[in-house]
């Protein structure tokens, strides 16, 4: 399943929507959009039973909150949506405010950088205004800003456009002519039209063409760009979701051993030495163990609190060894292929990982050490 990708202008911002899916089953599509995106909107049901089978434990509106948190997404917009399913009953819209908000500040999410808002999707309330006649009953105890009121004062994040380009890819289709179209997100640097880039995995490079962001032709693109190159002179075969682009000149390392300090989740079972997990890095997900635990740290400081403990239990922070594994299985000497991963110290977003284990997300974390 793609995700939905649409452009909103408010008056002092132009806003990519980036729309990913909810279900558990599209969870590896969910993290590829969230690791595009610089803030959260999460719409939650507050239809009676809906919020509460979401939020409970193992319930995707907390996976996803701590996925985008994860990401390095800091803001957040809550909509709390189908208000008009209970009446426009404030008690409502206040029982899930108690319940999130103290989630929200447990999963790192700081107050002042999240908002709620009430809305009824369907008919349009508090989506840009409270004009309507079914807006009435909402309007006696609400007076806040609508939805649209939050977008517009959202923050944009710093740009880092000295770094190196890099453009990992989230999905590959087939342009105009001879062009084939990537989509993704600027991960750093400056892409332009003309430039010859290298595409790893793999010895291959492609000229851009052209580019596309929201639906306008432009000569250039910079870090925070979700737009779509259109590159020629390259066999399609050669562009894969997960591969990244970047200058010849500056190539991503290609990883099979990191060494990676990561925050162990709700998890029903511990991690111990070799478990297989499988490992999410931008587009990529391949099968991993984490061969080593090499420190249990404090959250607070980041000292080493125990040497190679035996367990990782909820709500541990550890440095480990994480070591891909071959994704088809042909005996003990099977090499993994390696996948373009960086420091989080030299770049932020090609450095953040999850871990996922039999459908569960049980840690997060970010790159420390290229080991191999």
């Amino acid at each position: 399943m793609d995700i939905a990708q649409q452009s909103l202008t408010t008056p002092h911002r132009q806003i990519t929507i980036l729309d990913a899916p909810g279900h558990k089953d599209f969870i590896p599509n969910m993290i590829s959009g969230a690791s595009q995106a610089d803030c959260a909107l999460l719409v939650v049901d507050a239809s009676t039973g809906e919020f509460e089978a979401g939020f409970e434990r193992g319930g995707q509106t907390r996976e996803h909150l701590l996925l985008v948190r994860s990401l390095g997404v800091s803001q957040v917009v809550v909509a709390v949506n189908k208000l008009d399913m209970v009446q426009w009953e404030q008690s409502r819209y206040d029982e899930i405010l108690g319940q999130m908000q103290p989630f929200l500040l447990q999963s790192g999410f700081q107050q002042s950088k999240t908002s709620f808002v009430p809305v009824g999707a369907m008919s349009g309330v508090n989506l840009v205004n409270r004009d309507a006649p079914e807006a009435a009953a909402l309007s006696r105890w609400y007076s806040g800003p609508t939805l649209v009121d939050l977008l517009d004062v959202l923050e944009p994040p710093s740009r880092n456009i000295t770094a190196p380009l890099r453009f990992p890819i989230s999905n590959v289709f087939k342009g105009q002519s001879s062009a084939y179209g990537v989509q993704g997100r600027v991960c750093g640097g400056i892409v332009q039209v003309g430039e010859r880039l290298r595409i790893l995995p793999g010895d291959e490079s492609a000229l851009v063409k052209y580019i596309d962001h929201e639906e306008e032709n432009v000569e250039w693109a910079a870090d925070g760009s979700n737009v779509t190159l259109y590159l020629t002179g390259v066999d399609p075969v050669h562009l894969n979701v997960g591969s990244v682009l970047c200058p010849p000149s500056d190539l991503v390392p290609l990883v099979t051993v990191f060494t990676a300090r990561i925050l162990v989740f709700d998890v029903s079972l511990p991690i111990t030495a070799g478990a297989s997990v499988e490992l999410f890095h931008q587009a990529h997900d391949v099968p991993a163990s984490i061969s080593k635990l090499l420190a249990t740290l404090d959250r607070a400081n980041g000292t080493i609190i125990r040497k190679n403990p035996r367990v990782l239990t909820k709500g541990a922070s550890a440095e480990v060894q994480i070591t891909l594994r071959s994704s088809v299985y042909s005996g003990p000497a099977a090499r993994p292929r390696p996948i373009p991963l960086e420091t989080f110290a030299s770049n932020k977003e090609m450095g953040r990982i999850l871990i996922r284990r039999e459908g569960e997300t049980i840690a997060a974390g970010i790159v420390l050490e290229i080991l191999s």
